[in-house]
Order: structure tokens, then sequence, then C-alpha cells
């Protein structure tokens, strides 16, 4: 009848104890009923014939109705279940990209921009209920791509971040005004700004603070990642006669205090990403600490399957009744 088969009433199962009472009492009038005849020898009688060996039958027969009729008492149904998701509390988020020529730097492999695609992007792969943006700033910014739900979108433009689009330099006040700007409309329940950098603020009109300023003024979170070992990482120092980079050893500077100032003022958090490892550690967790509620509805629908029971215990009484006055009409 298959897996998925349930019961509405399974208390009636109860009932099938009354079958075995009834086969001891069966067995109890028959022996009574039956008459004995003492013989010293059975030779000549022959052997029982065929109907006498079958003389239970009916009886077994009208057993069996009785278990069929008390399974369909039971109800057996199958139950089919459709599910509906509905985002009850949806988040909008911005990703602020620092693609300075710093981010080049290959103490994370194979750099730090590489890096941070690879990690960010399975970030965003992991959630499908929230509208991402994403902002790219060096020297300057802009708006890479608005708050969209279409994922494929965010993450094509994900991987045409390069650096060699902005001025150099690293304006992190313009980045997180940017960020902000894209959100400061939205609707959502939770705004969110993942802004990370790998140095100090260098470059545009905007301070830092004045940013975070504005992202406190519409209630939007910033979580901030500081991106770079710590000591000496190999990073572009120069320009070779080709007009490629010349790396060397250079010291890593990043403005911890800033990040974590901007991160408290704003409800947020800053973290520090030294390795790959890290960097994907930082980002699981900010996965974890912004959820998503989703109300999940649930839909059942059942089909009634006693009937095949009713009709088997039917047809099983119709042939114990057709055997009990035709085959063994005179035996019982």
């Amino acid at each position: 009848m298959g897996n998925n088969i349930t019961f509405a009433n399974p208390e009636y199962f109860w009932l099938l104890l009354a079958l075995p009472v009834a086969l001891a009492w069966y067995l109890i009038k028959r022996n009574k009923q039956s008459a004995h005849l003492r013989m010293s020898s059975l030779t000549g009688f022959g052997a029982r014939g065929l109907l006498d060996r079958l003389y239970p039958l009916p009886f077994a027969l009208r057993l069996l109705a009785l278990a069929a009729v008390i399974t369909a008492m039971a109800r057996p149904q199958t139950q089919d279940v459709s599910t509906r998701t509905k985002t009850t509390k949806g988040i909008d988020i911005v990703m602020a990209i620092d693609v300075s020529s710093s981010m080049l730097a290959r103490d994370l492999k194979p750099n730090r921009l590489s890096a941070l695609k690879e990690v960010a992007g399975e970030f965003i792969r992991q959630r499908p209920n929230d509208r991402i943006g994403l902002v790219a700033y060096a020297g300057e910014s802009y708006t890479k791509t608005p708050i969209t739900s279409d994922k494929s979108i965010v993450l094509s433009a994900m991987k045409e971040i390069t650096y060699g689009q902005l001025n150099d330099g690293t304006a992190i006040g313009m980045g997180l005004a940017t960020a902000v700007n894209r959100l400061k409309e939205s609707q959502a329940v939770s705004k969110v700004i993942i802004l990370l950098t790998d140095g100090v603020n260098n470059a545009g009109f905007i301070e830092p603070q004045t940013a975070a300023d504005l992202a406190l003024e519409y209630d939007i979170k910033t979580y901030t990642i500081g991106l770079g070992t710590n000591g000496n990482a190999l990073s572009p120092i120069g320009y070779n006669p080709d007009g490629s980079f010349r790396y060397g050893m250079r010291q890593v500077e990043i403005d911890e205090a800033l990040l974590e100032d901007i991160a408290q003022a704003t409800g947020g958090q800053y973290f520090r990403a030294t390795d790959n490892e890290k960097l994907q550690e930082i980002y699981d967790e900010i996965n974890k600490l912004e959820k998503t509620e989703i109300e999940e509805f649930k839909y059942y629908r059942y089909e009634e399957k006693f009937r095949p029971w009713v009709l088997l215990a039917g047809g099983l009484l119709l042939l114990e009744w057709l055997l009990r006055y035709t085959l063994f009409r005179s035996f019982i």
C-alpha cells in the first residue's frame, strides 16, 4: 500500500485482540460439539477427506474479514505534504570592498582581493532570501551593484571587481558613505554593511566618522573587516618597465582603532582576517549573526484508503457464506 500510509484512528487496532479470543472460543466449541468414538483400530476407514481437512476454512475467512473491517475502521490514509516559505524578516546587505593596490598583496592566496572575492561569493550564495548590493572603493568609490535579490547579477559583478578601475588610495569614509546611500531608502527590517579594507584612510572628502554617523542615523549596522597578516606582506611597491607591479615586503598597516569605532558606533563588530581560513571564518560568523527569519507553511492533503479494506472484508464474507452453504453445508 506504500510506505507513507498513516492511520487516523489507530486505537481501533486494539480490537484485533478479540481475534485470538474468538479463535480460542471456536476451538473449544468445536471440541465440545464433536462426537468421540473409541475404536481399537481405524484400519479400513481410509484417510480423512479434503473437505474434512478444510472444515475450519469458513471460520478463518470470517476472522480475516473481521481483521479487514478493523483495519478499515482505523482509517488508513496517505499523506501528501507541500511546503511554502515566506520571508518574515528580510535583510538588505551592502558589501563595501577595498580595491586599492595593496589588495594585491600576497599574504592571502593568491592575493587579498582574489581570496576576498571567493569567500564573499560563497557568502552571497548562502543568503538566498536577502537583497545584496556591492560598492567598490579605493581613492574614490562607486556602486557596482544596487541592492537586488538576483544573486546571479551580484556574483557576476563580484567577478568583475578588479584593481585599476579607480584612482589608487583608501577612502574608507567614501566607501562607507556610498554604502549608506544605497541603504538609506531601504524598507527592510534589518540593514547591514560589511566594509572591508587592508589599510588606513588616506583619500576621499568624507571622513569615516561622518559616514559612521550617517549609518547610525539610518539605523544601518556595520561589520568591519581588517584584511592582512601581522607584520610584513609581499605587496606591490612599484612598476616594472612593462607596466606590471614589482613586489617587495611592506609593513601591513590597518587602522584597527578606526574600524572598531565604526563597528561599535553602528552596533556591528570588527574582525581581523590574517589568512584565507580566518577570512572564511569571519564571513561564516557574520552569516550566523545576521539571520533571516523564514516562516514555513505546510499543507497536508489526505487520501483515504479504507475502501479497499471494506471491499476485501465484503469479499471474504461473501466467500465464507458461499462455502458455508455449498461445499460445507453438511458439515457446519
